[in-house]
């Protein structure tokens, strides 16, 4: 096994709001990232946006994809999410905005409702993400070790 399959690396990016306690917003491990939940929470205000459900699904799942490209990762790499609902009600209006984000191959997906969120939101949405394998055409991938 190569020696980045061993490391643990806490993931930084301005483009998600910072974490509010003792967690890391992503962390990169082995061939993986793991998220922490986002919700609709706007980085530059730390304020949920405006807009309901779908305002929120899209501004979580922007977070996510800005934590996973800070991770050297993508939407197109996510094998797993996390749905956490408010209320089951909105599930129809969050996936149609899911839906814009993962438009072919979507990953596995489990969604639930919750009595409450963090700062009241009515959503939050966490990922596992494969890496990229960076590798020349000459070398096999380490990820076969």
């Amino acid at each position: 096994m190569c020696c980045c399959c061993k490391e643990k690396k806490v993931v930084v990016t301005e483009g998600a709001p910072k974490a509010i306690g003792p967690y890391s917003v992503g962390i990169s491990a082995g061939h993986f990232v793991f998220t922490a939940g986002q919700i609709g929470l706007d980085p530059a205000t730390q304020n949920i946006v405006e807009g309901g459900v779908e305002a929120e699904t899209r501004r979580a799942l922007t977070n996510l994809k800005n934590i996973l490209e800070a991770a050297d990762s993508s939407l197109e790499h996510v094998v797993k999410t996390t749905v956490f609902l408010r209320d089951m009600g909105d599930f129809a209006r969050m996936n149609a905005v899911y839906g814009e984000f993962f438009k072919e191959n979507p990953p596995a997906r489990s969604t639930v409702q919750v009595a409450a969120l963090p700062k009241g939101a009515a959503v939050e949405i966490e990922a596992i993400a494969m890496t990229h394998c960076h590798h020349d055409d000459d070398h096999e991938c380490c990820c076969k070790d």
